[in-house]
């Protein structure tokens, strides 16, 4: 392991302990002991990539390719099938609904009409499926967290048509700051000790299951990867006619940035080559540059289309060294670290990688209840599992939304609706303190509804409230 060689003593010393006690975790396969003593090697060795702001430039339209300009779909459905036949879904579903209060896998938490993020994404596939008779298959990446929950779950979809498979990512040892060991050899035997090392990993662990190559075995070309609670993230045949053509190893969906999205990866040209550039690798100086959307206009939806033989050449190859981000944690008032990578970080060693630059329509993540309350509303239709704008809005933008915390958790946040409000005409939207929400309201304009300490408010059934503050029954 070149990496090994710039370290310091001290380091090489905790690297060399930390391999012993690596060795015998039995929790663990070799290949996720030596792609963890492989992650900490490299971090320790700094090789921290540093980007020089002067060598950044803007991507020209040959790398982020504007959407209206790609090519239509071939109009013969045979065409369609053959391209599609080519074709893996992979949902990154390591997540779990804890920030929403909700226990299991994020994407079991019901988004619309009793359907959950999984219901929704198996009916969008099932629907191409039937449509064009071909065979696009599923791939749920779990983390320890949700995989015993998601086998339970992708039962029901037993008689489905659509193949569904799931695999884990990686399970790593969370580091004790303090000696360099990991939290499982401390007494602490339980889930605590671990982690998932990031949606970087997609790659490896698509490896080491065995997927990948079965996936290549049955003639499968690409894969696009997307977070499960990423309701936009649909199959888009333009995108991988495009990619075939073009033989574009990889693909990252970028999308115009709002002043809600400042603090999210954007794609940049640098030394010839494209890559993303977070905001933890800006310096400090140059921060409120990266976050203006003058200079950087776009930003990663985390929509990713890979070509299968592109990720085994570079996995094989261990070429995949992606940037490292160190996320410290404090399990049981012991300081510990968990390194982890990002998959759109990897955009820079693939052949040909491009960003297309997509309609906003295409991100639309549910991260809090304020994201649930716009996809449950009529600014949303659903249909064949398609989450699809309502027209009747002008506005290309959402309202934005803030909840209180009593709206925080699903269960208390829909306890507060009798039914979600009409918002086509809402710009903004502020909750506070105890509010309870009727049934038929229509809110309009920008709205401010907060109740002080010990007061509650409720607002009637089919009340309309436009442009108005509410701080109290009297205002309504």
């Amino acid at each position: 392991m070149a990496a090994t060689a710039t370290l310091s003593h001290t380091d090489a010393e905790n690297l060399s302990k930390l391999k012993s006690a690596v060795a015998t975790l039995d929790q663990i396969s070799e290949n996720e002991k030596s792609g963890f003593i492989n992650l900490v090697a490299r971090y320790l060795s700094g090789e921290a990539q540093h980007i020089e702001w002067s060598k950044i430039q803007t991507p020209t339209d040959e790398v982020v390719v504007p959407y209206d300009t790609l090519a239509p779909v071939p109009e013969d459905p045979s065409e369609t099938k053959n391209l599609l036949d080519k074709l893996v879904v992979l949902k990154l579903n390591g997540g779990l609904g804890t920030t929403m209060g909700c226990t299991g896998p994020k994407s079991v938490i019901e988004v619309r009409n009793g359907l959950t993020f999984l219901d929704l994404i198996v009916i969008q596939i099932e629907t191409l499926n039937a449509k064009y008779g071909c065979n696009v298959p599923l791939l749920l990446m779990n983390s320890f967290n949700t995989h015993d929950d998601t086998l339970k779950i992708v039962e029901k979809y037993a008689n489905s048509n659509i193949d569904i498979h799931t695999f884990n990512q990686s399970q790593y040892p969370r580091l004790v700051v303090e000696d360099f060991s990991p939290l499982s050899t401390k007494g602490n035997a339980g889930k605590d000790a671990w982690y998932p090392p990031g949606h970087g990993d997609v790659f490896p662990s698509l490896m080491n299951s065995g997927k990948l190559d079965a996936l290549l075995s049955q003639g499968k070309e690409y894969v696009f990867v997307a977070n499960s609670d990423n309701l936009g993230a649909v199959v888009d045949l333009k995108i991988l006619n495009h990619l075939i053509n073009n033989k574009n190893e990889y693909c990252m969906e970028v999308t115009p940035k709002t002043l809600a999205d400042v603090k999210g990866g954007t794609l940049i040209s640098y030394e010839g080559k494209v890559q993303l550039l977070e905001i933890a690798q800006v310096p400090d100086e140059h921060v409120n540059e990266f976050k203006s959307i003058e200079k950087f206009k776009i930003f990663n939806t985390n929509n990713l289309w890979v070509n299968l033989q592109a990720i085994k050449r570079l996995v094989e190859a261990e070429a995949l060294k992606m940037e490292i981000i160190p996320n410290p944690k404090e399990v049981d008032g012991i300081k510990v670290l968990q390194l982890e990578t990002a998959a759109g970080a990897a955009i820079r060693f693939f052949d040909e990688a491009i960003g297309i630059n997509v309609p906003r329509s295409r991100f639309l993540p549910v991260k809090a209840t304020s994201d649930l309350l716009l996809v449950q509303s009529d600014l949303y239709t659903l249909s064949d599992g398609f989450v699809t704008r309502n027209p009747a809005r002008a506005n290309p933008a959402n309202p934005s939304i803030e909840l209180g915390p009593e709206f925080k958790k699903v269960a208390s946040f829909l306890s507060r609706f009798k039914s979600i409000p009409s918002i086509i005409d809402l710009d903004s939207l502020k909750v506070t303190g105890d509010v309870w929400f009727g049934a038929g309201v229509t809110l309009k304009g920008k709205v401010t509804i907060a109740a002080k300490s010990g007061l509650k408010i409720e607002i009637p059934d089919g009340a309309v409230i436009a442009d108005k503050e509410i701080n109290g029954p009297e205002d309504i």
